[in-house]
Formats: C-alpha cells, structure tokens, sequence
C-alpha cells in the first residue's frame, strides 16, 4: 500500500524540479509572457524574419525587417512570440506586432497576427 502513494508523489516531485531547473517554475508564470532578454539572437531574428516573409506573402506587400524593438514568449503547446518590429517599405518606416506560434518538433511555424503597433 506505501509504495502505491509514493510512485505518484515521486512523479510530481520530478515534475516540479524539471519547471524549476527550465526557469518556468520561480518568478515566472505558466503560460504568460515572459520577456525575451536577448532580441539578437539568431532564433529570434529567424522568428522576426518569418512574421515579415509571411505577412508579405499574405498580404502582396514588400517590407523589410529593420530591427527587433521588443519580444515576448508564451510556452503553450510551442512557443508564442510577440514581437515588436520596425520595417519599412520603400522610404517609409512603420512598426508593427507580429505574433508567431512555434512547434519545434513539428518544424511548424504559423504567423497568428501581424498588425500596427499602439
């Protein structure tokens, strides 16, 4: 009988080390948005190419990425990133909010919303 409780209280014990040595579990909420401390990192800047490739293809526009000003990330199932961009397209420079839903595992990226910034 003691060894059918302790299965279940090792498996949540484990669980709850895992979030905490990933840094989901101190200081951070599950499933909200965290900031990105490193806008210059190569996955980031992959990320904030695709939301303008994507948007340009949707829409028949031309802009061009010129900077990362802002990011945020949610774990869902994947990774949410909110990116704020300044682009331009031709002379003109505007920035917007770009929302991409990453899974990894299913090399899938989908752009969720791309839309002037406030």
């Amino acid at each position: 009988m003691q060894s059918r409780f302790c299965f279940p209280i090792f498996s949540v014990s484990l669980l709850l080390l895992s979030l905490v040595g990933s840094g989901v579990g101190v200081g951070a909420i599950p499933g909200g948005w965290q900031p990105i401390k490193d806008l210059n990192d190569t996955h980031v800047k992959e990320i904030a190419e695709f939301a303008v490739s994507e948007f340009n293809k949707q829409s028949n526009t031309t802009l061009k990425l010129n900077q990362i000003v802002k990011g945020e990330q949610q774990v869902v199932a994947g990774m949410n990133y909110r990116l704020t961009l300044n682009v331009s397209d031709g002379a003109e420079t505007k920035s917007y909010e770009a929302t991409v839903w990453e899974r990894p595992w299913l090399k899938s990226r989908e752009l969720t919303s791309f839309k002037p910034a406030s």
